[in-house]
Protein backbone atom coordinates (compact mmCIF):
# COMPACT_ATOMS: atom_id res chain seq x y z
CA UNK A 1 0.00 0.00 0.00
CA UNK A 2 1.45 3.36 -0.97
CA UNK A 3 1.87 6.30 1.37
CA UNK A 4 -0.68 8.22 -0.70
CA UNK A 5 -3.32 5.60 -0.10
CA UNK A 6 -2.59 5.58 3.65
CA UNK A 7 -3.60 9.23 3.67
CA UNK A 8 -7.09 8.38 2.45
CA UNK A 9 -7.88 4.83 3.50
CA UNK A 10 -8.01 4.71 7.29
CA UNK A 11 -9.18 1.14 7.78
CA UNK A 12 -8.21 -2.21 6.32
CA UNK A 13 -9.78 -3.51 3.14
CA UNK A 14 -11.50 -6.37 4.93
CA UNK A 15 -15.10 -5.75 3.95
CA UNK A 16 -18.51 -7.03 3.12
CA UNK A 17 -17.89 -9.09 -0.01
CA UNK A 18 -21.11 -10.23 -1.56
CA UNK A 19 -23.39 -7.88 0.37
CA UNK A 20 -27.01 -8.54 -0.49
CA UNK A 21 -26.19 -11.24 -3.05
CA UNK A 22 -29.37 -13.17 -2.24
CA UNK A 23 -31.33 -10.88 -4.54
CA UNK A 24 -29.05 -10.99 -7.54
CA UNK A 25 -26.51 -13.78 -7.29
CA UNK A 26 -22.95 -12.81 -8.12
CA UNK A 27 -23.74 -9.73 -10.14
CA UNK A 28 -22.30 -11.35 -13.27
CA UNK A 29 -24.88 -14.09 -13.65
CA UNK A 30 -27.53 -13.20 -16.18
CA UNK A 31 -25.44 -10.35 -17.52
CA UNK A 32 -26.54 -11.25 -21.03
CA UNK A 33 -30.24 -11.00 -20.10
CA UNK A 34 -30.53 -7.48 -21.50
CA UNK A 35 -33.43 -5.82 -23.21
CA UNK A 36 -32.65 -3.35 -25.97
CA UNK A 37 -31.77 0.15 -24.85
CA UNK A 38 -34.72 2.55 -25.05
CA UNK A 39 -34.77 4.82 -28.07
CA UNK A 40 -37.17 7.28 -26.47
CA UNK A 41 -36.73 9.90 -23.75
CA UNK A 42 -39.00 9.42 -20.75
CA UNK A 43 -40.78 11.68 -18.34
CA UNK A 44 -39.42 11.24 -14.80
CA UNK A 45 -41.28 10.19 -11.69
CA UNK A 46 -40.01 10.00 -8.12
CA UNK A 47 -41.08 7.99 -5.11
CA UNK A 48 -39.85 8.44 -1.55
CA UNK A 49 -38.85 5.63 0.82
CA UNK A 50 -37.69 5.56 4.44
CA UNK A 51 -35.00 2.87 4.63
CA UNK A 52 -32.51 1.84 7.26
CA UNK A 53 -29.61 -0.46 8.12
CA UNK A 54 -29.60 -1.20 11.82
CA UNK A 55 -29.77 2.14 13.61
CA UNK A 56 -28.76 4.07 10.50
CA UNK A 57 -31.76 5.69 8.81
CA UNK A 58 -32.13 7.77 5.68
CA UNK A 59 -34.60 8.81 2.99
CA UNK A 60 -34.17 7.45 -0.53
CA UNK A 61 -35.68 9.19 -3.53
CA UNK A 62 -36.17 6.70 -6.35
CA UNK A 63 -36.34 8.39 -9.75
CA UNK A 64 -37.71 6.34 -12.65
CA UNK A 65 -39.05 6.47 -16.21
CA UNK A 66 -42.66 7.63 -16.05
CA UNK A 67 -45.59 8.04 -18.39
CA UNK A 68 -46.24 11.44 -19.89
CA UNK A 69 -44.32 13.98 -21.92
CA UNK A 70 -40.56 14.15 -21.27
CA UNK A 71 -39.05 17.28 -19.80
CA UNK A 72 -39.83 19.28 -16.70
CA UNK A 73 -39.32 18.41 -13.07
CA UNK A 74 -39.74 14.89 -11.66
CA UNK A 75 -43.36 14.20 -10.72
CA UNK A 76 -44.05 12.60 -7.35
CA UNK A 77 -45.64 9.13 -7.62
CA UNK A 78 -46.19 9.41 -11.39
CA UNK A 79 -47.27 6.18 -13.14
CA UNK A 80 -44.30 4.04 -14.21
CA UNK A 81 -43.61 3.84 -17.92
CA UNK A 82 -44.01 0.51 -19.67
CA UNK A 83 -40.80 -1.50 -19.62
CA UNK A 84 -38.22 -3.16 -17.41
CA UNK A 85 -35.34 -0.88 -16.42
CA UNK A 86 -31.88 -1.40 -14.89
CA UNK A 87 -30.97 0.14 -11.54
CA UNK A 88 -28.33 2.89 -11.45
CA UNK A 89 -27.84 4.32 -7.95
CA UNK A 90 -26.49 7.84 -7.35
CA UNK A 91 -25.00 9.20 -4.10
CA UNK A 92 -24.50 12.90 -3.42
CA UNK A 93 -21.47 14.50 -1.79
CA UNK A 94 -20.95 16.37 1.48
CA UNK A 95 -23.69 18.89 2.31
CA UNK A 96 -25.51 18.05 -0.92
CA UNK A 97 -28.68 16.07 -1.67
CA UNK A 98 -30.44 14.20 -4.48
CA UNK A 99 -32.39 17.36 -5.31
CA UNK A 100 -29.13 19.28 -5.78
CA UNK A 101 -27.84 16.47 -8.02
CA UNK A 102 -30.70 16.34 -10.52
CA UNK A 103 -28.42 17.57 -13.31
CA UNK A 104 -26.97 14.05 -13.34
CA UNK A 105 -29.87 12.02 -11.89
CA UNK A 106 -32.66 13.23 -14.17
CA UNK A 107 -30.91 12.41 -17.49
CA UNK A 108 -30.31 8.85 -16.29
CA UNK A 109 -33.98 8.37 -15.45
CA UNK A 110 -34.98 10.02 -18.74
CA UNK A 111 -32.74 7.53 -20.58
CA UNK A 112 -34.43 4.49 -19.03
CA UNK A 113 -32.82 3.83 -15.64
CA UNK A 114 -34.28 3.48 -12.17
CA UNK A 115 -32.13 5.78 -10.05
CA UNK A 116 -32.29 5.33 -6.26
CA UNK A 117 -30.70 8.41 -4.70
CA UNK A 118 -30.32 8.23 -0.92
CA UNK A 119 -30.10 11.42 1.11
CA UNK A 120 -27.57 11.15 3.92
CA UNK A 121 -28.24 14.28 5.95
CA UNK A 122 -25.32 13.66 8.30
CA UNK A 123 -22.76 12.48 5.77
CA UNK A 124 -19.21 12.63 7.13
CA UNK A 125 -15.72 11.46 6.28
CA UNK A 126 -15.56 8.97 9.14
CA UNK A 127 -18.49 6.96 7.81
CA UNK A 128 -17.03 7.03 4.32
CA UNK A 129 -13.66 5.73 5.49
CA UNK A 130 -15.00 3.10 7.88
CA UNK A 131 -17.29 1.59 5.25
CA UNK A 132 -20.64 2.59 6.71
CA UNK A 133 -21.58 4.62 3.63
CA UNK A 134 -20.66 1.87 1.19
CA UNK A 135 -22.65 -0.62 3.25
CA UNK A 136 -25.59 1.81 3.33
CA UNK A 137 -25.53 2.05 -0.46
CA UNK A 138 -25.46 -1.75 -0.69
CA UNK A 139 -28.62 -1.70 1.43
CA UNK A 140 -30.16 0.85 -0.94
CA UNK A 141 -29.42 -1.53 -3.82
CA UNK A 142 -30.98 -4.44 -1.95
CA UNK A 143 -34.13 -2.46 -1.10
CA UNK A 144 -34.49 -1.13 -4.64
CA UNK A 145 -34.22 -4.57 -6.22
CA UNK A 146 -36.74 -5.87 -3.70
CA UNK A 147 -39.33 -3.39 -4.99
CA UNK A 148 -39.66 -5.63 -8.04
CA UNK A 149 -41.68 -8.15 -6.03
CA UNK A 150 -42.92 -6.01 -3.15
CA UNK A 151 -46.38 -4.99 -4.34
CA UNK A 152 -44.88 -1.58 -5.08
CA UNK A 153 -45.81 0.44 -8.20
CA UNK A 154 -42.30 -0.35 -9.48
CA UNK A 155 -42.96 -4.11 -9.21
CA UNK A 156 -42.29 -5.82 -12.51
CA UNK A 157 -40.34 -2.83 -13.84
CA UNK A 158 -36.95 -3.49 -12.19
CA UNK A 159 -34.38 -5.41 -14.22
CA UNK A 160 -32.66 -7.63 -11.65
CA UNK A 161 -30.77 -9.74 -14.18
CA UNK A 162 -28.07 -7.40 -15.51
CA UNK A 163 -26.36 -6.20 -12.35
CA UNK A 164 -26.56 -2.64 -11.11
CA UNK A 165 -24.83 0.65 -11.71
CA UNK A 166 -23.52 2.94 -8.98
CA UNK A 167 -22.28 6.49 -9.19
CA UNK A 168 -21.59 9.44 -6.95
CA UNK A 169 -19.70 12.68 -6.51
CA UNK A 170 -17.04 13.56 -3.90
CA UNK A 171 -17.87 11.54 -0.76
CA UNK A 172 -20.42 9.82 -2.98
CA UNK A 173 -17.63 9.03 -5.42
CA UNK A 174 -15.46 7.69 -2.61
CA UNK A 175 -18.37 5.57 -1.42
CA UNK A 176 -18.78 4.30 -4.99
CA UNK A 177 -15.11 3.33 -5.23
CA UNK A 178 -15.36 1.69 -1.82
CA UNK A 179 -17.99 -0.66 -3.26
CA UNK A 180 -15.42 -1.85 -5.80
CA UNK A 181 -12.60 -2.27 -3.30
CA UNK A 182 -12.68 -2.32 0.50
CA UNK A 183 -16.42 -3.04 0.90
CA UNK A 184 -17.29 -4.81 -2.35
CA UNK A 185 -20.75 -5.47 -3.67
CA UNK A 186 -20.54 -8.13 -6.37
CA UNK A 187 -23.86 -7.09 -7.91
CA UNK A 188 -22.23 -3.98 -9.36
CA UNK A 189 -21.47 -4.19 -13.07
CA UNK A 190 -21.02 -0.47 -13.80
CA UNK A 191 -19.66 2.42 -11.75
CA UNK A 192 -18.92 6.13 -12.14
CA UNK A 193 -16.90 7.59 -9.24
CA UNK A 194 -16.65 11.37 -9.65
CA UNK A 195 -14.05 13.43 -7.77
CA UNK A 196 -13.05 10.45 -5.63
CA UNK A 197 -9.88 9.28 -3.93
CA UNK A 198 -8.46 5.78 -3.92
CA UNK A 199 -10.32 3.68 -1.33
CA UNK A 200 -8.36 0.44 -1.60
CA UNK A 201 -7.26 -2.47 -3.72
CA UNK A 202 -9.69 -3.70 -6.39
CA UNK A 203 -11.80 -6.62 -5.15
CA UNK A 204 -11.77 -9.77 -7.30
CA UNK A 205 -15.46 -10.25 -6.45
CA UNK A 206 -16.51 -7.17 -8.46
CA UNK A 207 -16.35 -7.09 -12.25
CA UNK A 208 -17.52 -3.68 -13.29
CA UNK A 209 -16.98 -1.23 -16.13
CA UNK A 210 -15.66 1.87 -14.32
CA UNK A 211 -15.62 5.47 -15.53
CA UNK A 212 -13.73 8.07 -13.45
CA UNK A 213 -14.60 11.76 -13.83
CA UNK A 214 -12.32 14.38 -12.27
CA UNK A 215 -11.11 17.97 -12.50
CA UNK A 216 -7.34 18.36 -12.66
CA UNK A 217 -7.45 21.41 -10.33
CA UNK A 218 -9.37 19.58 -7.61
CA UNK A 219 -8.05 20.83 -4.28
CA UNK A 220 -10.34 18.59 -2.21
CA UNK A 221 -9.78 15.15 -3.75
CA UNK A 222 -6.45 15.21 -5.61
CA UNK A 223 -6.65 13.77 -9.10
CA UNK A 224 -3.40 11.86 -8.45
CA UNK A 225 -5.24 9.57 -6.03
CA UNK A 226 -8.05 8.90 -8.50
CA UNK A 227 -5.45 8.21 -11.18
CA UNK A 228 -3.86 5.62 -8.92
CA UNK A 229 -7.25 3.96 -8.46
CA UNK A 230 -7.76 3.99 -12.22
CA UNK A 231 -4.40 2.36 -12.94
CA UNK A 232 -5.11 -0.51 -10.58
CA UNK A 233 -8.49 -1.48 -12.03
CA UNK A 234 -8.79 -3.93 -14.92
CA UNK A 235 -10.61 -3.07 -18.13
CA UNK A 236 -13.14 -1.96 -19.03
CA UNK A 237 -12.33 1.46 -17.67
CA UNK A 238 -12.07 5.10 -18.69
CA UNK A 239 -10.94 8.42 -17.24
CA UNK A 240 -12.54 11.74 -18.20
CA UNK A 241 -10.45 14.70 -17.06
CA UNK A 242 -11.75 18.27 -17.08
CA UNK A 243 -8.70 20.49 -17.49
CA UNK A 244 -8.67 23.58 -15.30
CA UNK A 245 -11.70 22.36 -13.31
CA UNK A 246 -12.01 22.20 -9.54
CA UNK A 247 -13.85 19.78 -7.32
CA UNK A 248 -17.38 20.38 -8.63
CA UNK A 249 -16.90 22.65 -11.65
CA UNK A 250 -17.75 19.94 -14.18
CA UNK A 251 -20.79 18.57 -12.34
CA UNK A 252 -23.79 18.91 -14.63
CA UNK A 253 -21.62 19.77 -17.64
CA UNK A 254 -23.08 18.34 -20.85
CA UNK A 255 -20.02 16.12 -21.36
CA UNK A 256 -20.38 14.70 -17.86
CA UNK A 257 -24.06 13.97 -18.44
CA UNK A 258 -23.72 12.57 -21.97
CA UNK A 259 -20.76 10.36 -21.08
CA UNK A 260 -22.38 9.09 -17.87
CA UNK A 261 -25.60 8.13 -19.65
CA UNK A 262 -23.76 6.40 -22.50
CA UNK A 263 -21.49 4.56 -20.05
CA UNK A 264 -24.52 3.14 -18.27
CA UNK A 265 -26.35 2.39 -21.53
CA UNK A 266 -23.38 0.38 -22.73
CA UNK A 267 -22.79 -1.34 -19.38
CA UNK A 268 -26.36 -2.19 -18.41
CA UNK A 269 -28.24 -2.32 -21.72
CA UNK A 270 -25.40 -3.69 -23.86
CA UNK A 271 -25.74 -0.68 -26.16
CA UNK A 272 -22.63 -0.86 -28.36
CA UNK A 273 -23.62 2.34 -30.18
CA UNK A 274 -23.37 4.16 -26.84
CA UNK A 275 -19.90 2.68 -26.30
CA UNK A 276 -18.82 3.80 -29.75
CA UNK A 277 -19.79 7.42 -29.16
CA UNK A 278 -18.14 7.73 -25.73
CA UNK A 279 -14.92 9.33 -26.97
CA UNK A 280 -16.70 11.86 -29.16
CA UNK A 281 -19.16 12.74 -26.40
CA UNK A 282 -16.41 13.26 -23.83
CA UNK A 283 -13.83 15.07 -25.94
CA UNK A 284 -13.56 18.85 -26.13
CA UNK A 285 -10.92 21.56 -25.98
CA UNK A 286 -11.03 21.40 -22.16
CA UNK A 287 -11.26 17.64 -21.57
CA UNK A 288 -9.03 14.60 -21.91
CA UNK A 289 -10.41 11.11 -22.53
CA UNK A 290 -8.48 7.93 -21.74
CA UNK A 291 -9.97 4.45 -21.98
CA UNK A 292 -9.21 0.75 -22.06
CA UNK A 293 -12.56 -0.67 -23.08
CA UNK A 294 -11.38 -4.21 -23.76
Amino acid sequence: MTMQRRCFLTLSAAGAAGVGMSLLGTGHAGATARAGAPTQRFAVGVRQYAWSRGSRRWTTYVYYPATGAPGGSPVANAPVARGVFPVCEFMHGFSSSPQKSLAVIRPLAEAGFIVPAPHFAHLNGGDVHNGNQSKDVSEVITRTLALNTAGDPLAGHVNTAVGVGVSGHSMGGMTTHGLLTAWPDARITAAIPMSCVDMGNPSPSVRAKVLFVHGDRDGTCPISSARQAYRELPAAKAFLTFRGAGHSDYFGDSRTVTTSVDWMRWSLYGDDAARDRLRAGATSSTTTWESVLG
